[in-house]
């Protein structure tokens, strides 16, 4: 257990014991040093990890390790943007103050999954979201994951439960996530959503045509595309900063 805050320690100690009879709490930390000295120490196989630590954080902690051997569960009190990058990746996280069901909910979640293939892939894809930094996203696949230089993203286009990646060398990859999953994850990093099926890299924008209503823009691959009228202002401000 890693958490800066004492008060946060003592109750998710109290909820563990209690509620949670398969977990064996073998150390603490409060900071990032701690964090590091501890895991080296009892080297665990499960973490609970607070995002926020004072200094730094819980990602700077599994930045310096060399290796990531082990689950993690993080624990935060901000639904935050670093979120988005953990709940993309599948990887648990508690909210403070913890809900005793939600805790004893991942816990169970993590026995389960643990050294299975699944398992695997999850972890892979999160510690190349977490390394990238944003820079590369991780798009999981039938057959495994597909790394891609965010930049590179052309467009996102919604099908139902499903989404197309259009990518600059031509490249469609289909996703079994939803749309508004990438309208979150990429919000930060110059993606809009235009219309109800349409998610596009501002970078790759050529052009912007007006229309009465809505507009139309053209990409950098040549597709055109339409800008809904209730996306239109959003747009404009958006993108012209």
């Amino acid at each position: 257990m890693i958490d800066d805050e004492e008060d946060a320690r003592v109750s998710l100690r109290s909820y563990l014991k209690h509620f949670c009879p398969t977990v064996e709490l073998v150390g603490e930390a409060d900071s990032v040093e701690s964090g590091l000295q501890a895991i080296q120490d009892h080297d665990p196989d499960l973490v609970f990890l607070d995002v926020r630590l004072t200094p730094g954080s819980g990602f700077d902690i599994l930045q310096q390790l060399p290796e990531i051997n082990f689950d993690v569960i993080f624990v935060t009190a901000h639904d935050e943007y670093a979120i988005k990058a953990i709940r993309f990746s599948a990887i648990d996280y508690l909210l403070k103050p913890i809900d005793i069901d939600e805790l004893v909910g991942a816990v169970e979640k993590v026995g389960q999954q643990r050294d299975t293939p699944k398992h695997d892939m999850q972890m892979a894809i999160f510690k190349e979201t977490l390394n990238a930094q944003f820079g590369r996203i991780v798009l999981p696949t039938l057959e495994g994951f597909v790394v891609v230089e965010v930049k590179n993203v052309v467009r996102c286009e919604a099908d139902r439960n499903y989404t197309h990646f259009f990518l600059t060398d031509k490249r469609k990859v289909t996703i079994s996530k939803t749309l508004k999953v990438y309208e979150e994850l990429l919000a930060d990093n110059g993606f809009f959503r235009i219309h109800q099926s349409h998610l596009v890299n501002l970078a790759q924008i050529k052009e912007y045509k007006r229309r009465k209503k809505g507009g139309i823009v053209l990409l950098g691959d040549g597709m055109e595309l339409p800008v809904s009228d209730s996306k239109k202002e959003g747009f404009l401000q958006k993108f012209m900063g």
